[in-house]
């Protein structure tokens, strides 16, 4: 697993811990192609963190900030090493992702979550309900799933695309203005 492009491009990471499905290089670069320019001076949040595969990315490619969310002990050691390694900053929190955005404070452009394929869809509705409040008016959700899933349908992120990756799919959604929520 490398950094595919931007100010850390090549650079190695650490793997993930046994149990730890990571986003694939391939996969990678095609959800970074698509994001473009959207990444430039993001404000970051990756959800269900793991190595930090895609929070790293988006810093090289310009992202201005980073925040890493990661539950598991093995693979939050991985992310710090990780983070560490690229070298492009980022905060790495070590806690539940529903703890974390239940008292979270900051506001987000760019979000990524990418829960174990094992974690129940209801699960991840829940965790998504709980980030809306915590993003900015037009930002992107990218959210990492096994194939077979339908998207759901959350208030206040309209669904952008879907794709189909091998066996794991993406859904991009974009979170409406607020003045479209009311």
């Amino acid at each position: 697993m490398r950094v595919i492009a931007g100010h850390a491009k090549g650079r190695k990471l650490e793997g993930p811990p046994p149990g730890t499905r990571p986003f694939m290089d391939r996969n990678r670069e095609a959800l970074f192609s698509s994001l473009g320019s959207e990444v430039v001076g993001a404000a970051v949040i990756d959800l269900f963190a793991g190595v930090g595969s895609l929070g790293l990315e988006a810093l090289s490619r310009g992202a201005a900030s980073a925040v890493f969310v990661e539950w598991s002990q093995p693979a939050a050691t991985i992310l710090r090493e990780n983070v560490a390694k690229v070298g492009l900053g980022g905060e790495v929190v070590s806690t539940d992702v529903f703890d974390f955005l239940e008292g979270a404070a900051d506001r987000y452009d760019l979000a990524f979550v990418d829960p174990p394929y094992a974690m129940p869809l209801a699960s991840v509705v829940e965790a998504l309900e709980r980030l809306v409040d915590q993003l900015n008016p037009n930002a992107v959700v990218v959210v990492h799933r096994r194939v077979g899933e339908a998207a759901p349908s959350l208030p206040g992120l309209t669904l952008s695309w879907e794709r189909e990756f091998g066996d794991a799919q993406v859904w991009r959604f974009v979170k409406l203005p607020e003045e479209a929520m009311s």
